[in-house]
This record gives C-alpha cells, structure tokens and sequence, in this order.
C-alpha cells in the first residue's frame, strides 16, 4: 500500500486491528503498538539494524504478529520544519517497505520524542545502560500515542 496522511489512515487501515509505530534509528529500529482499541500505545522489542532486507523481514514479522492494521513512522523533521538527511533516509526505508507488504503507511513528526521518552526513562530510575537498550521502542510509543491521539480527535470531531 502507499503513504497516506494521518487523516486517510483512519480511512484505509484495517479496522479491529492495532497500529504500529517505528522509530528508525542508525543502529535499531523501536517498535509501539496500540490497544484494540485504538488508545494506548505500548513499546515492543527493539531490533538491531543490520541490512535492509533483514531489517524489513525482521520487522515485517514483527507487524504480522501483533496483526497491526497499520504503521505510523516517526519522520526526524528538524526543528525548523526541514527535512534534513535522517527524513530522507526514513523516508527511503519506507519506499523500499511499501512493495513487501499491504500495510499502510503514515508519517508522524517524532520531533522531541526521543527526548520525551529519554525524561520519561528516567523518572521511571531506569539505568543508562538500560535507557540505552530501550530509548527507539520508547520513543516509538511517543510517536503513536501522538498519533493516537490525532486519529481520536478525529473521530470526535466527525461525530459532532
């Protein structure tokens, strides 16, 4: 399936399934899924990068096993709004996803994410060491409660 807007995800996804969030980092990719029910995201394992074809197959695996409707993918927007080298990379990984699977995609500003859930790790007394291991899947949960979040005002406002 392609990229759609947040707005056209609520549209196209598969209903009665959780989404899924990414966070692309250098060297691992942090993975979130939702409830049911659309309301709460909640951190997955982290994978370890190592080439692409792995990666995706790694990841694909992961998405078909908590039966995900969708994926919301953390787009590093800099913090004027640019899209610097990091966007583009992400943006590519996403390019060559979209042939392997049926599942679509949705791009969500992820600034500041990482540092939320680092301050989050760490009023929660997690170690360094272990902040280290969890950071991308922490901030992947960021980026779908955000998007959560959107697609329930969403669904507020064409209820009204």
């Amino acid at each position: 399936m392609s990229v759609v807007s947040i707005e056209e995800l609520e549209k196209v996804r598969t209903h009665g399934r959780p989404l899924a969030a990414i966070d692309l980092g250098t060297k691992t990719i942090g993975v979130a899924v939702s409830d049911l029910g659309l309301s709460f995201a909640t951190p997955r394992s982290m994978i370890t990068r190592k080439k692409f074809q792995e990666d995706a197959k790694v990841l694909l695996h992961l998405l078909s096993r908590e039966n995900v409707g969708g994926v919301i993918v953390g787009l590093p927007v800099n913090m004027d709004g640019s899209e610097g080298p990091r966007a583009q990379s992400t943006r590519a990984f996403v390019r060559n996803l979209q042939p392997l699977t049926k599942l679509p995609f949705a791009f969500w500003d992820e600034r500041l994410s990482t540092v939320a859930a680092e301050r989050a790790l760490i009023e929660m007394d997690v170690s360094r060491a272990k902040r280290a291991q969890r950071i991308d899947s922490a901030a992947a949960a960021f980026i779908l409660q955000g998007a959560l979040d959107r697609l329930q005002a969403l669904r507020a406002e064409s209820q009204r």
